[in-house]
Protein backbone atom coordinates (compact mmCIF):
# COMPACT_ATOMS: atom_id res chain seq x y z
CA UNK A 1 0.00 0.00 0.00
CA UNK A 2 2.25 2.90 -1.29
CA UNK A 3 1.61 6.16 0.72
CA UNK A 4 4.05 8.83 -0.84
CA UNK A 5 2.06 11.97 0.54
CA UNK A 6 1.29 12.19 4.10
CA UNK A 7 -0.70 14.69 5.98
CA UNK A 8 0.84 15.08 9.82
CA UNK A 9 -2.04 16.69 12.09
CA UNK A 10 -1.54 16.94 15.87
CA UNK A 11 -3.42 18.44 18.92
CA UNK A 12 -1.55 21.65 19.71
CA UNK A 13 0.08 22.89 22.83
CA UNK A 14 0.08 19.35 23.73
CA UNK A 15 3.83 17.68 25.45
CA UNK A 16 2.76 14.47 24.50
CA UNK A 17 1.12 14.62 21.00
CA UNK A 18 4.57 17.33 20.35
CA UNK A 19 6.91 14.31 21.12
CA UNK A 20 4.97 11.80 18.73
CA UNK A 21 4.29 14.24 16.28
CA UNK A 22 8.33 14.61 15.90
CA UNK A 23 9.04 10.99 16.28
CA UNK A 24 6.81 10.02 12.79
CA UNK A 25 8.45 13.49 11.30
CA UNK A 26 11.86 12.11 11.50
CA UNK A 27 9.83 8.33 10.35
CA UNK A 28 8.48 10.30 7.09
CA UNK A 29 11.82 11.64 6.69
CA UNK A 30 13.44 8.12 6.23
CA UNK A 31 11.20 6.80 4.17
CA UNK A 32 11.14 9.73 1.60
CA UNK A 33 7.89 11.09 1.91
CA UNK A 34 6.61 14.29 0.83
CA UNK A 35 4.72 15.99 4.33
CA UNK A 36 1.80 18.27 4.75
CA UNK A 37 1.89 19.42 8.31
CA UNK A 38 -0.80 21.16 9.55
CA UNK A 39 -0.62 24.81 10.06
CA UNK A 40 -1.42 24.85 13.65
CA UNK A 41 1.28 22.33 14.79
CA UNK A 42 3.96 23.37 12.87
CA UNK A 43 5.33 25.34 15.28
CA UNK A 44 5.67 21.79 17.54
CA UNK A 45 8.36 20.42 15.46
CA UNK A 46 11.88 20.55 15.18
CA UNK A 47 13.65 20.82 11.94
CA UNK A 48 12.59 21.31 8.38
CA UNK A 49 12.03 19.10 5.27
CA UNK A 50 7.74 19.44 5.39
CA UNK A 51 5.29 21.72 4.28
CA UNK A 52 2.51 23.85 6.11
CA UNK A 53 -1.22 23.23 5.03
CA UNK A 54 -4.89 23.12 6.28
CA UNK A 55 -6.68 20.42 6.63
CA UNK A 56 -8.69 21.24 2.94
CA UNK A 57 -5.28 21.27 1.32
CA UNK A 58 -3.91 17.68 2.89
CA UNK A 59 -7.29 16.48 2.02
CA UNK A 60 -6.95 17.33 -1.69
CA UNK A 61 -3.32 16.02 -1.74
CA UNK A 62 -2.50 13.20 0.58
CA UNK A 63 -2.58 9.57 0.14
CA UNK A 64 -2.51 9.17 4.03
CA UNK A 65 -3.37 11.03 7.28
CA UNK A 66 -2.11 10.62 10.40
CA UNK A 67 -4.08 12.22 13.78
CA UNK A 68 -2.59 12.57 16.94
CA UNK A 69 -4.50 12.82 19.44
CA UNK A 70 -7.35 12.20 21.03
CA UNK A 71 -10.79 11.20 19.74
CA UNK A 72 -11.82 14.39 19.42
CA UNK A 73 -8.61 15.61 16.92
CA UNK A 74 -9.86 12.96 14.97
CA UNK A 75 -13.42 13.42 14.53
CA UNK A 76 -12.63 17.26 13.74
CA UNK A 77 -10.25 16.38 11.21
CA UNK A 78 -11.87 13.24 9.63
CA UNK A 79 -14.98 14.97 9.12
CA UNK A 80 -12.83 16.89 6.26
CA UNK A 81 -10.83 14.60 5.14
CA UNK A 82 -13.80 11.78 4.26
CA UNK A 83 -14.60 14.64 1.94
CA UNK A 84 -11.81 13.72 -0.17
CA UNK A 85 -11.32 9.73 0.86
CA UNK A 86 -8.05 10.10 2.22
CA UNK A 87 -7.10 7.18 4.44
CA UNK A 88 -6.70 8.59 7.83
CA UNK A 89 -4.79 6.60 10.99
CA UNK A 90 -4.50 7.30 14.54
CA UNK A 91 -2.00 7.35 17.27
CA UNK A 92 -3.61 8.51 20.93
CA UNK A 93 -2.85 10.90 23.24
CA UNK A 94 -5.82 11.53 24.76
CA UNK A 95 -8.37 9.54 26.70
CA UNK A 96 -10.33 6.54 25.81
CA UNK A 97 -9.20 6.40 21.85
CA UNK A 98 -11.39 4.64 20.28
CA UNK A 99 -10.60 5.81 16.89
CA UNK A 100 -6.77 6.24 17.41
CA UNK A 101 -5.13 2.78 17.41
CA UNK A 102 -1.59 3.29 17.44
CA UNK A 103 -0.09 3.09 20.62
CA UNK A 104 2.84 6.50 21.11
CA UNK A 105 5.23 4.13 22.46
CA UNK A 106 5.28 1.94 19.77
CA UNK A 107 4.86 4.72 16.56
CA UNK A 108 7.64 3.44 14.44
CA UNK A 109 6.80 -0.34 14.66
CA UNK A 110 3.71 0.06 13.72
CA UNK A 111 3.79 2.93 11.05
CA UNK A 112 6.58 0.32 8.95
CA UNK A 113 3.61 -2.62 9.03
CA UNK A 114 0.89 0.02 7.73
CA UNK A 115 3.33 1.09 4.83
CA UNK A 116 4.27 -2.44 3.97
CA UNK A 117 0.90 -3.00 3.58
CA UNK A 118 -0.01 -5.03 6.74
CA UNK A 119 -2.63 -3.40 8.09
CA UNK A 120 -6.65 -2.75 7.87
CA UNK A 121 -8.81 -0.72 6.45
CA UNK A 122 -12.11 -0.16 6.90
CA UNK A 123 -14.53 2.57 5.69
CA UNK A 124 -17.55 3.97 8.81
CA UNK A 125 -20.40 6.35 7.03
CA UNK A 126 -20.96 9.23 8.52
CA UNK A 127 -24.10 11.72 8.99
CA UNK A 128 -25.77 14.56 6.75
CA UNK A 129 -27.86 17.03 8.99
CA UNK A 130 -29.89 19.91 8.10
CA UNK A 131 -31.91 22.40 9.55
CA UNK A 132 -35.31 23.61 7.58
CA UNK A 133 -37.34 26.62 8.43
CA UNK A 134 -40.78 27.15 6.57
CA UNK A 135 -39.44 24.67 3.42
CA UNK A 136 -36.14 26.52 3.43
CA UNK A 137 -32.92 24.64 4.26
CA UNK A 138 -31.00 27.12 7.08
CA UNK A 139 -27.76 25.50 7.43
CA UNK A 140 -26.18 21.92 7.26
CA UNK A 141 -23.07 19.96 8.34
CA UNK A 142 -21.90 16.40 8.77
CA UNK A 143 -21.29 14.03 11.91
CA UNK A 144 -19.10 11.13 11.96
CA UNK A 145 -20.27 10.31 15.48
CA UNK A 146 -23.80 11.44 16.20
CA UNK A 147 -26.63 14.30 15.59
CA UNK A 148 -27.65 15.73 18.78
CA UNK A 149 -31.20 17.76 18.84
CA UNK A 150 -30.79 19.51 22.08
CA UNK A 151 -31.58 22.78 24.29
CA UNK A 152 -29.02 25.17 24.60
CA UNK A 153 -29.46 25.65 28.47
CA UNK A 154 -28.96 22.82 30.99
CA UNK A 155 -31.55 20.82 32.29
CA UNK A 156 -34.51 22.33 29.97
CA UNK A 157 -36.92 20.22 27.92
CA UNK A 158 -38.52 20.34 24.76
CA UNK A 159 -41.32 19.07 23.03
CA UNK A 160 -40.65 17.53 19.54
CA UNK A 161 -41.88 14.81 16.44
CA UNK A 162 -40.18 12.40 15.25
CA UNK A 163 -40.54 10.46 11.89
CA UNK A 164 -38.49 7.85 9.70
CA UNK A 165 -38.93 7.53 6.05
CA UNK A 166 -42.22 10.22 6.70
CA UNK A 167 -43.66 7.51 8.96
CA UNK A 168 -44.82 9.26 12.61
CA UNK A 169 -42.98 7.65 15.19
CA UNK A 170 -43.22 9.49 18.54
CA UNK A 171 -43.85 12.57 19.72
CA UNK A 172 -41.63 13.44 23.02
CA UNK A 173 -41.00 16.04 25.69
CA UNK A 174 -37.01 15.39 26.66
CA UNK A 175 -34.01 17.13 26.74
CA UNK A 176 -33.15 16.01 23.14
CA UNK A 177 -32.53 13.71 21.07
CA UNK A 178 -29.48 11.19 20.19
CA UNK A 179 -28.98 10.48 16.72
CA UNK A 180 -25.57 8.12 16.77
CA UNK A 181 -23.75 5.83 14.21
CA UNK A 182 -22.04 2.19 14.93
CA UNK A 183 -18.90 4.49 15.72
CA UNK A 184 -20.42 6.81 17.62
CA UNK A 185 -22.32 4.19 19.64
CA UNK A 186 -19.62 4.05 22.60
CA UNK A 187 -19.23 8.09 22.40
CA UNK A 188 -21.98 9.94 23.61
CA UNK A 189 -25.21 7.97 22.99
CA UNK A 190 -23.32 4.97 25.10
CA UNK A 191 -23.66 7.82 28.31
CA UNK A 192 -27.23 7.89 27.52
CA UNK A 193 -28.19 4.17 27.78
CA UNK A 194 -27.74 3.48 24.21
CA UNK A 195 -26.56 -0.09 22.12
CA UNK A 196 -23.15 -0.59 21.29
CA UNK A 197 -23.65 -0.93 17.44
CA UNK A 198 -20.61 -2.79 15.97
CA UNK A 199 -19.04 -0.91 13.40
CA UNK A 200 -20.22 -3.01 10.19
CA UNK A 201 -23.80 -2.74 11.06
CA UNK A 202 -25.62 -0.52 8.72
CA UNK A 203 -27.79 0.82 11.24
CA UNK A 204 -28.36 4.11 13.85
CA UNK A 205 -29.37 4.59 16.97
CA UNK A 206 -31.88 7.26 18.07
CA UNK A 207 -31.40 7.87 21.90
CA UNK A 208 -34.03 10.03 23.91
CA UNK A 209 -32.31 12.32 26.57
CA UNK A 210 -33.71 12.06 29.57
CA UNK A 211 -37.39 10.88 28.61
CA UNK A 212 -39.98 12.50 30.70
CA UNK A 213 -42.03 8.87 30.46
CA UNK A 214 -40.54 5.42 31.39
CA UNK A 215 -41.92 3.80 28.17
CA UNK A 216 -39.26 5.76 25.90
CA UNK A 217 -36.22 3.68 25.09
CA UNK A 218 -34.06 3.95 22.14
CA UNK A 219 -34.21 2.35 18.53
CA UNK A 220 -32.05 1.03 16.08
CA UNK A 221 -33.08 1.86 12.47
CA UNK A 222 -31.66 1.29 8.95
CA UNK A 223 -28.74 3.57 8.38
CA UNK A 224 -30.77 4.43 4.41
CA UNK A 225 -33.70 5.42 6.31
CA UNK A 226 -34.15 9.48 6.31
CA UNK A 227 -35.05 10.64 10.29
CA UNK A 228 -36.76 13.51 10.62
CA UNK A 229 -37.63 15.36 13.84
CA UNK A 230 -40.16 18.13 14.02
CA UNK A 231 -39.79 20.71 16.98
CA UNK A 232 -42.79 22.31 18.97
CA UNK A 233 -43.70 25.78 18.34
CA UNK A 234 -44.70 25.81 22.11
CA UNK A 235 -40.82 25.44 22.91
CA UNK A 236 -38.90 28.47 23.19
CA UNK A 237 -35.85 29.18 21.06
CA UNK A 238 -32.03 28.78 22.20
CA UNK A 239 -32.15 25.23 20.46
CA UNK A 240 -29.38 23.88 18.56
CA UNK A 241 -28.41 20.76 16.83
CA UNK A 242 -24.78 19.81 17.50
CA UNK A 243 -22.45 18.02 14.91
CA UNK A 244 -19.50 15.59 17.18
CA UNK A 245 -20.28 18.28 20.05
CA UNK A 246 -17.96 20.59 17.34
CA UNK A 247 -20.80 22.14 15.14
CA UNK A 248 -23.44 23.59 16.50
CA UNK A 249 -26.51 24.70 13.94
CA UNK A 250 -29.52 26.86 15.45
CA UNK A 251 -32.66 26.01 15.43
CA UNK A 252 -36.00 27.82 15.64
CA UNK A 253 -39.78 26.78 17.45
CA UNK A 254 -41.13 25.10 14.52
CA UNK A 255 -37.83 24.09 12.55
CA UNK A 256 -37.82 20.70 10.99
CA UNK A 257 -34.23 18.59 11.25
CA UNK A 258 -33.56 16.25 8.45
CA UNK A 259 -30.84 13.38 9.10
CA UNK A 260 -30.02 11.03 6.29
CA UNK A 261 -26.22 9.11 5.24
CA UNK A 262 -23.82 11.09 3.92
CA UNK A 263 -22.50 9.87 0.41
CA UNK A 264 -18.66 10.69 2.46
CA UNK A 265 -17.04 7.87 4.14
CA UNK A 266 -14.62 8.14 6.44
CA UNK A 267 -11.50 5.88 5.57
CA UNK A 268 -9.64 4.52 8.56
CA UNK A 269 -6.47 2.85 8.68
CA UNK A 270 -5.87 0.30 11.59
CA UNK A 271 -2.87 -1.80 12.32
CA UNK A 272 -2.65 -4.94 11.54
CA UNK A 273 -3.71 -7.16 14.78
CA UNK A 274 -6.59 -4.56 15.39
CA UNK A 275 -9.94 -6.13 16.89
CA UNK A 276 -12.82 -4.33 17.78
CA UNK A 277 -13.78 -6.13 20.42
CA UNK A 278 -10.27 -6.25 21.81
CA UNK A 279 -10.87 -2.13 22.18
CA UNK A 280 -14.09 -2.50 23.57
CA UNK A 281 -12.60 -4.89 25.98
CA UNK A 282 -9.60 -2.91 27.10
CA UNK A 283 -11.32 0.64 26.91
CA UNK A 284 -14.51 -0.04 28.40
CA UNK A 285 -12.94 -2.46 31.43
CA UNK A 286 -15.00 -5.63 30.73
CA UNK A 287 -13.91 -9.33 31.92
CA UNK A 288 -11.15 -11.07 29.86
CA UNK A 289 -11.54 -15.18 29.64
CA UNK A 290 -12.25 -17.17 32.23
CA UNK A 291 -10.28 -20.42 30.67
Amino acid sequence: MPFKTIGLIGKPAHEGANKSLNAILQFLKQKGCRILVESKVTSMLHGNGFEAADLEEIGLQADLAIVVGGDGNMLGAARILAKHDVAVVGVNRGNLGFLTDINPDDIERQLESIFQGECVREQRFILQVEVYRDGAQQSSNSAINEVVLHHGKVAHMMEFEVYIDDNFVFSQRSDGLIVATPTGSTAYSLSGGGPILTPNLDAVTLVPMFPHTLSSRPIVVDANSVIRTKVSFDNTDNLQVSCDSHIALTVLPGDEIRIRKNKDRLSLIHPKDYNYFNVLRTKLGWGSKLY
